[in-house]
C-alpha cells in the first residue's frame, strides 16, 4: 500500500474515533477497533492491559525492543464544532486530539508490519484513561514493561501553537506535575445578623486563598516554574446564615522535583497555623497526581536527531519552553527510558486543546506516520 493511500485510511480511523468518542476507561468501542485493525496487520494484541489498554507486538527477527504510545480517552465537554463526523455521545469529545494519536500510531503499525524495515520488536502502547485518570500508571500496574520489556519508550502528542508539522523536544521537563488539593475549614455557624456568635469559616478560607498564592510569589525561586490554583471555593446555603464550614480544592503544577515537595510542605504548614485560631479547625488533604513529564536526554537527542533528518532544522525545535499542562505518560517515563515530544498542528489561528470547538488538523498526519517509520528504523535498524 502506497503511503497516499495510507493517509487516507488513517483520517477514515481518525474521524470515526472522533464521531465515537469515550472517556478513560471506557474506551471500549475504541479499543475494540483498534484491537481488530492490529490484528488485520498481522500483529499479537493483548487486549484489557489497564482495563482497555491495547498492546500490538510487531516482530521481525532478532534485535532490540523499543515502545510506541498514543493514548485514546476523550474529554467530557460537549462539542460545539460542526464537522460531519461531530461526536454522537452527548457530552464527550475528543478535544484534546487523542482521536488523532491513536490513529496515527495505527497507521504507522500498518506500515510497519506491510514493509518491516527493522531488526528487533516494536509495541505499539494505545492507553486509556490519560485526562486525570492516570490510565498510564494502571497499564505499569498490569505488567506493562514486565510482559513488554522494551528498552526505550517514545510519546506525542499534537501541539497547537506550533506550526504544523514542526517537532519540539527538550532534554529534561516537557510537562509539569499535577497534584490536587482540597482544604476543610470548619468554624462555627450562626445567624448572619449575629456573626460573633460564631466563628466565621468564609473569612479564615478567603484569607487562605490569598495566603497560597504566596507560594509561588514568595517561597519559590523565581528561577523556577509552580502555579498554585484555587479552582473552587464551596460554602454555604442561606444568605443570612454563616456556614459551619467552607472548602478550597484546587491543583499545583511543578517543573521540579524538589519543588514540587517544598510547595507540598508550605501548603502543610499554612494549614497548620489556622489551626492555632480559636474555635477554627482547618484539615488538608493534599493528593499526589501525575509526576514531572522528564525526557531521558539520550532519547530526546534520538528524537531530536530523527526529526531534524526528516522535517529538518528550521522546523525542529529543540529544549523550548516546556509546558504547565500534565501528562501521565510521565508515569511511564519513570519507569522505562525514553522521551515525549510535540507534533505542532497550527495553520493559521490556533485553537487550544481542551476547546469544545477543537478538531485534529489531519494534514499533520503524514508527517507523524513517517516520524513513527523512521524513529523505528534509527532505533531497530535491519541487520
Amino acid at each position: 500500500m502506497d503511503m497516499k493511500q495510507l493517509v487516507a485510511d488513517t483520517i477514515k480511523w481518525r474521524k470515526d474515533f472522533h464521531q465515537y468518542p469515550e472517556l478513560g476507561f471506557n474506551e471500549h468501542q475504541t479499543a475494540q477497533k483498534v484491537a481488530n485493525l492490529l490484528r488485520e496487520f498481522g500483529l499479537d494484541v493483548h487486549t484489557g492491559i489497564g482495563v482497555t489498554g491495547v498492546v500490538g507486538v510487531l516482530k521481525n527477527g532478532h534485535g532490540p525492543s523499543i515502545g510506541l504510545r498514543a493514548d485514546m480517552d476523550a474529554l467530557p465537554m460537549q462539542e460545539l464544532g460542526n464537522p460531519d463526523y461531530k461526536s454522537q455521545h452527548k457530552g464527550c469529545m475528543h478535544a484534546c486530539g487523542h482521536d488523532g494519536h491513536t490513529a496515527m500510531l495505527l497507521g504507522a503499525a500498518r506500515y510497519l508490519a506491510e514493509h518491516k524495515p527493522f531488526s528487533g520488536t516494536v509495541y505499539f502502547v494505545f492507553q486509556p484513561a490519560e485526562e486525570n485518570l492516570g490510565g498510564a500508571q494502571k497499564m505499569i500496574e498490569d505488567g506493562l514493561f514486565e510482559r513488554f520489556p522494551m528498552t526505550a519508550i517514545y510519546g506525542l502528542h499534537n501541539w497547537p501553537g506550533l506550526p504544523a508539522g514542526h517537532i519540539a523536544v527538550n532534554d529534561g521537563a516537557m510537562m509539569a506535575s499535577l497534584d490536587t488539593f482540597e482544604i476543610t475549614v470548619t468554624g462555627k455557624g450562626s445567624h448572619a445578623a449575629m456573626p460573633h456568635m460564631g466563628v466565621d469559616p468564609i473569612v479564615a478560607a478567603s484569607d487562605l486563598v490569598l495566603r497560597l498564592q504566596t507560594i509561588v510569589s514568595r517561597h519559590v525561586s523565581p528561577l523556577e516554574s509552580a502555579v498554585v490554583s484555587v479552582t473552587m471555593f464551596n460554602s454555604g446555603e442561606a444568605i443570612n446564615v454563616l456556614p459551619e464550614s467552607a472548602s478550597l480544592q484546587g491543583t499545583v503544577r511543578c517543573l521540579n522535583k524538589q519543588v514540587r515537595q517544598q510547595i507540598e510542605k508550605l501548603m502543610t504548614d499554612y494549614v497548620a497555623s489556622y489551626n492555632q485560631s480559636p474555635g477554627l479547625k482547618v484539615e488538608l488533604a493534599f493528593k499526589r497526581g501525575y509526576p514531572v513529564t522528564t525526557n531521558h536526554a539520550q532519547h530526546a537527542a534520538i528524537i531530536h536527531q530523527v526529526a531534524q533528518a526528516q522535517c529538518g532544522k528550521a522546523n525542529t525545535h529543540h529544549n523550548i519552553q516546556p509546558s504547565m499542562a500534565s501528562e501521565d505518560f510521565a508515569f511511564m517515563l519513570e519507569h522505562c527510558p525514553g522521551a515525549y515530544f510535540w507534533l505542532g498542528v497550527d495553520e493559521g489561528e490556533s485553537v487550544a486543546l481542551h476547546n469544545p470547538y477543537y478538531d485534529f488538523n489531519d494534514q499533520v498526519i503524514e508527517v507523524a506516520i513517517q516520524f513513527w517509520c523512521n524513529l523505528v528504523k534509527q532505533q531497530l535498524p535491519s541487520c
